[in-house]
């Protein structure tokens, strides 16, 4: 596969390493040379110095020769015209980032009537991951699969006794709950029966809805949370607009917090039922003039990651039950577990989902990177036809730094063992480290069977069943 990246910001440098990972040729575009020469030190790809609307370089690196060309400017319009110039001149499939929302309204008209094939809003998918979580009644951060049928949390053990210094096989209580991955100092692993748990790892666990809920309630009132019904936003950008308006259509109540005087305006007029603030959201006088020790959430929404972790941190301290960061830079990532705020988002890496799973079609149902991307857990629905259908997960040549985690089939969600047998039509949700990116790969191999079809091969040839 081939592919072009225009515009080598946060999302398109990050595009351009999740694609390298997937073996696809990359190319990538930018105006600014030294954006891409730090992109080279790292990166192997091509970068080529230009206007992304320069029909003439387009022309010269033969864009009709590119599978997808991916439009990651800062400004919509841009990514637009990108999009569709390199349609018609002969690409064969174009994304476009676009964030305004008058825009979104018109979602369908544009996407039929420019020739753009995929839109990704990081936006409107980050204020929607930040609703999720509000609306859960435990203060884990969560990510769902199968529909919402499958939970995955993370929860980090601290110094819990029922947790530190056990191998995995000695935990009570975990008989229908699977722990997919372990993360400790920042690192990932794929963990077996064996691996013993450290203090303040963080544990990244699978199951149903109704087992997570039980393991919530099992740990006592500390991670068990009221229902949110009020909540404090900081920043009114994008991303504070579309979580405000959708807390309010569910009957929360909202305060928003912007320092732009004209923005609170614009705000006043398009959202109903949303108390607007115009002030500095980082004095601590005006959060407690507006009650933020009495509000059962708050989210830092801002443009600034060091603004929305200080405040978020600052919420907690004032007894917040939830508090939510907006970050986009991924240094980051590793030292949010080490700080009491419950989530932080990162847009890219929401966005960058979106778009694997829509490279990768077919029976791809959803995309969920972890840790800054350092793994991935993947939902697939098994074809009947497959050779695999029938035959057991311990009779599989499953690759090391890979596992199944869980098996979706009709309304029943499995955690599989060695023996469990896989069906047509299951839906499976597979956890995987970058560095093994390879076995994962071949779920997505063009020959018909892909990646299972591969395991069992393998199996086959080894004449010794893999171990789970």
């Amino acid at each position: 596969m081939k592919a072009m990246i225009v515009g080598a910001g946060k999302l398109g440098a990050k595009l351009a390493e999740f694609f390298v990972a997937e073996n696809i040729d990359v190319t990538v575009m930018d105006s600014n040379t030294k954006v891409l020469e730090r992109l080279n030190e790292h990166l192997d790809v091509l970068t080529v110095t230009a206007n992304g609307i320069d029909i003439k370089m387009m022309r010269e690196l033969n864009i009709e020769e590119y599978d997808l060309l991916v439009g990651t400017t800062e400004n919509d319009e841009t990514n637009t015209l990108i999009c569709t110039l390199a349609k018609k001149l002969g690409c064969k499939q174009t994304i476009a980032r676009i964030r305004n929302p008058e825009y979104m309204q018109q979602i369908d008209f544009i996407k039929a009537e420019l020739g753009i094939d995929h839109i990704v809003n990081p936006d409107l998918a980050t204020a929607l991951a930040m609703e999720k979580y509000l609306m859960k009644s435990y203060s884990f951060y969560t990510d769902e699969f199968a529909s919402g049928k499958v939970q995955l949390i993370d929860f980090n053990i601290g110094d819990h006794k029922e947790f530190i210094d056990k191998k995995i096989m000695d935990i009570e209580g975990l008989d229908a709950l699977l722990i997919a991955a372990v993360t400790r100092n920042g690192e990932i692993l794929i963990p077996n029966g064996s691996t013993v748990l450290k203090t303040d790892d963080v544990i990244h666990i699978i199951g149903n809805t109704k087992e997570i809920e039980r393991f919530s309630h099992r740990l006592g009132e500390d991670y068990k949370r009221k229902l949110v019904s009020s909540v404090m936003i900081l920043g009114g950008g994008n991303v504070g607009y579309y979580l405000a308006q959708r807390l309010a259509k569910n009957k929360i109540q909202v305060t928003l917090i912007e320092q732009d005087k004209e923005r609170c305006q614009e705000l006043s007029e398009i959202l109903d039922n949303v108390l607007i603030i115009h002030g500095d959201g980082t004095d601590i006088h005006l959060l407690e003039e507006e009650n933020l020790s009495s509000m059962d959430a708050f989210v830092g929404a801002t443009g600034f990651d060091e603004e929305n972790l200080l405040m978020a941190l600052m919420a907690k301290q004032s007894g917040v039950g939830k508090a939510i960061a907006k970050i986009s830079r991924s240094n980051y990532i590793k030292i949010i577990d080490r700080i009491s705020i419950d989530a932080a988002i990162n847009p890219v890496y929401i966005t960058a989902s979106s778009i694997l799973k829509y490279i990768r079609g077919g029976k791809v149902v959803s995309v969920s990177l972890l840790l800054g991307g350092n793994a991935e857990a993947t939902e697939i629905i098994i074809e009947k036809d497959l050779p695999v259908v029938g035959k057991m997960i311990k009779e599989l040549a499953i690759p090391k730094g890979l596992i199944i985690g869980a098996i979706v089939r009709g309304n029943d969600v499995i955690i599989p063992k060695g023996n469990t047998v896989i069906k047509g039509n299951d839906r499976i949700v597979v956890f995987c480290l970058s560095e093994n990116l390879d076995g994962l790969k071949m779920f997505f191999k063009e020959h018909k069977g892909g990646f299972l079809s591969e395991l069992w091969n393998r199996a086959k040839n080894s004449g010794q069943p893999a171990d789970h």
